[in-house]
């Protein structure tokens, strides 16, 4: 990279879901004209979610999206800036620090680092080759596609039964397939999928192989207990068993644990003075979007008291 080309900037964000907007809206506060570079999906995974039910001040629920909307314009009532492109380079070893882009070069002198994460894969044959076509990792997303017809969802977490419950709109009928006996979820939505006529459960068994033609046909599945295999009709396989942190940027620059998630101090500072992280791309334990919201500030403050140390 240059040395001295780019876009001067007090504080980048990389990310745009509740950690970045959170963490916008704190440096903005602070007249750090903070600029929010948005990622392939801005508000991240939330943003795809039908309904969050569990942020404080919203009793009936708010839509994924118009909450990343609502985070957006409160952050950009204080000045901060969202530019729609995504990084694809960082050198953290010059200061200001240099982030690439498609379409810029910025020179940043405190970064906070809020990729967040991507969904888990099965890798089994047949996942990569149906994507798009049966398989997907966003009932939000592709439900409408698949009204009337028999689907599977993957998983036993909250992710799996809250994306299940949503394809119930649509689908004639959705059968959970979990790996264990009994589901991860909260006792709420457990509550809700077991009492909806539509699904169904499957239970100590794992999917070994997507099968189809044009489109996805079937899938193939291995019960753990019994060692039992068999073939189940479907036209519609979701996946959701987890994510990965999305860390790819920071690989062999910065401190990672043994899941590849960035580590932090109680500060949410990384290895790299000047450096911060929060939300999922930081967090393997909550996951929720409250608090990577509360990460987000954090970072932000922290990155306010670094650059007026800087100064003094």
């Amino acid at each position: 990279m240059a040395d001295n080309i780019g876009i001067p900037v007090k504080t980048l964000i990389i990310g745009s879901g509740p950690a970045g907007y959170s963490a916008a809206l704190y440096a903005a506060r602070a007249n750090l004209e903070p600029v929010v570079l948005t990622g392939m999906t801005l508000g991240g995974q939330v943003s795809l979610t039908h309904l969050v039910e569990n942020y404080p001040g919203f009793p009936d629920g708010i839509s994924g999206q118009e909450m990343v909307d609502a985070f957006q314009m409160h952050a950009e009532r204080f000045g901060a800036k969202t530019v729609y492109d995504v990084a694809t380079d960082i050198d953290f070893s010059t200061v200001p620090f240099h982030v690439k882009t498609y379409g810029e070069e910025y020179l940043a002198d405190t970064l906070i680092l809020t990729t967040g994460a991507t969904p888990r894969h099965l890798d089994v044959h047949g996942e990569v080759e149906f994507t798009g076509r049966g398989v997907s990792y966003c009932a939000t997303c592709d439900g409408h596609f698949f009204q009337g017809k028999d689907v599977v969802v993957v998983g036993g977490g909250d992710s799996a039964l809250e994306e299940g419950l949503f394809l119930t709109r649509f689908a004639k009928s959705v059968t959970i397939i979990h790996r264990r006996d009994e589901l991860r979820a909260g006792p709420l939505l457990q509550k809700r999928a077991f009492s909806n006529p539509k699904m169904k459960f499957i239970w100590d068994t794992v999917v070994t192989e997507i099968v189809g033609d044009e489109i996805v046909r079937s899938v193939k599945l291995h019960n753990r207990v019994t060692g039992e295999d068999c073939d189940m009709e479907t036209e519609g396989v979701f996946i959701f068993i987890g994510h990965l942190p999305t860390t790819d940027l920071y690989d062999g620059k910065l401190e990672m644990d043994e899941k590849g998630y960035l580590v932090v101090d109680r500060y949410m500072q990384t290895n790299v003075p000047g450096v911060f992280a929060a939300g999922e791309v930081a967090d393997s334990h909550f996951r929720q979007v409250v608090t990577s919201a509360g990460m987000g500030a954090a970072a932000a403050m922290q990155a306010i008291r670094f650059l007026e140390e800087l100064s003094e």
